[in-house]
């Protein structure tokens, strides 16, 4: 049985006992009165308590007790239900602590494969930063492989942001490494993304509830990869908010969370498109066209 299970069951029984406890404390109540008025009744016999009254009080009294007796026997056996109920209880509770030690010894497992996933990947990035680049004859660099811009999202994104961002780039004069264009069928999306995120000067991340999601390997290794891209050559990373709250991406990433981001909330994909060009206008231009 699963957590879950044991926990319905706990749940249950739970319920059961609460219904057998209320019973039990009406009988209990019931066979107070009933000894409430047993005492009245005796307490009203004396010596001039007429022979006929005498005997019908004291009929009244055994029918009272005989009542008394029942209830007092129904009590007793709901008390012996709540007992073996609370028995189970104990049981099924144990039993429910024992399978969520077990189901997060094995949560434990999982995250301890993918943190050292994760490690290996980013080991493996750093050496890739830190060897030169080879050209092969075999599989020559084509010239237009320096790129302005990388754009780390997730695919559930396209639709709804990232496309249209990527025309706005595109109409800006910016060279963009965009997944729909540089990954072909039967291409190695490893090899790909690492040349994109090596041979780009910025990587705008547009953080999602989609990008964030725990499932998300690749949007995990993309922003991994352009942190340490950013540790050999500065100021990489340019993040974009879109549909996410500041609460969600400091969960996240507290790192991440302290940039200076564009949100979708206030900007359309022109406007952060426009934005981020302004980074490829040399600053003696700026102070020229300020001036």
């Amino acid at each position: 049985m699963s957590s879950e299970q044991y926990q319905r069951t706990v749940n249950s029984l739970d319920k059961e006992i609460a219904d057998l406890e209320k019973k039990k404390a009406a009988k209990d109540k019931e066979v107070a009165t009933l000894q409430g008025k047993i005492n009245t009744l005796k307490k009203s016999i004396n010596s001039h308590t007429s022979a006929s009254t005498l005997n019908s009080k004291m009929r009244q009294i055994a029918t009272h007790e005989s009542d008394q007796a029942k209830k007092s026997q129904d009590s007793a056996d709901f008390g012996k239900k709540i007992a073996e109920k609370r028995k189970k209880r104990a049981e099924a509770y144990l039993k429910l602590q024992k399978e969520q030690q077990n189901e997060q010894k094995k949560q434990d497992k999982a995250n301890r494969q993918i943190q050292a996933s994760y490690e290996a990947r980013i080991k493996e990035l750093q050496q890739q930063l830190l060897q030169p680049v080879v050209t092969l004859a075999t599989t020559p660099i084509a010239a237009d492989e320096e790129y302005d811009v990388f754009v780390s999202h997730a695919y559930e994104d396209k639709e709804s942001f990232v496309d249209e961002f990527v025309e706005a780039l595109r109409s800006q004069g910016l060279k963009v490494w965009y997944d729909t264009d540089k990954l072909k069928w039967g291409d190695s999306m490893r090899e790909k993304i690492d040349r994109g995120l090596a041979k780009s000067r910025y990587g705008v991340v547009i953080l999602s509830p989609n990008y964030i999601a725990e499932h998300k390997y690749w949007t995990k290794a993309e922003l991994n990869g352009l942190f340490q891209v950013e540790a050999v050559n500065g100021k990489t990373i340019l993040p974009i908010w879109h549909n996410l709250t500041k609460k969600q991406v400091v969960e996240y990433s507290p790192i991440i969370a302290d940039r200076k981001a564009m949100t979708t909330a206030s900007m359309t994909p022109e406007e952060i498109a426009a934005e981020l060009k302004e980074l490829f206008i040399p600053e003696d231009t700026e102070d020229e066209n300020n001036g």
